[in-house]
């Protein structure tokens, strides 16, 4: 157990910071599994409309240290490079 004040100030802030970050996390993900459920369904307006919300919420949470920037960009290159093989398969229709 810490002895100092500013030890146990760290834990508590620790602490918080952790629940944020988890709570964030969970944002994110929830936002990808919906995206992933537009996909895999094969609405493309859904898809489309998922697309911006959900990579500009990936970018917020890189901006505040909750995700790393190669994660983020590698989540975001694949989830936009499904909507344009969709968009494509949908346009040689």
């Amino acid at each position: 157990m810490a002895t100092h004040r500013s030890a146990r100030k760290r834990i508590r802030r620790n602490a918080r910071c952790q629940q944020y970050n988890r709570q964030n996390r969970q944002r994110m993900r929830t936002a990808i599994k919906g995206l992933r459920s537009a996909l895999d369904s094969g609405d493309l307006e859904q898809a489309r409309a998922r697309l911006v919300p959900t990579v500009s919420l990936i970018d917020r949470l890189v901006g505040k240290g909750v995700v790393h920037a190669s994660v983020a960009a590698r989540t975001k290159s694949r989830l936009t490079r499904h909507v344009n093989r969709m968009e494509g398969a949908a346009g040689a229709r």
